[in-house]
């Protein structure tokens, strides 16, 4: 089994506000926006075991309802080339 990399996942919600938690629940970001996507299809909250929410020290347990998300961003890095939201 492979050891989970930390990743930034930002959620652009739907009144315009950005969201941003470091996660390391993933192999990779294919895995990262596979689980992601089909929590939004299935209409379902997103379970994330190992997450940081902005700059707390220490990882949590975090649910994240997708139900007022506009879209997601997943990255190694939290920066200008990790690209815009669709």
């Amino acid at each position: 089994m492979s050891e989970n990399v930390v990743l930034i996942i930002r959620f652009h919600l739907v009144g315009g506000e950005d969201v941003s938690v470091t996660s390391g629940d993933f192999d990779g970001e294919p895995e990262a926006v596979t689980a992601i996507a089909r929590a939004v299809d299935e209409r379902r909250s997103l379970v994330l075991m190992r997450a940081r929410y902005d700059s707390e020290a220490e990882l949590h347990g975090m649910v994240v309802n997708l139900a007022n998300v506009v879209s997601v961003r997943v990255s190694k890095t939290d920066s200008a080339e990790a690209g815009q939201y669709l």
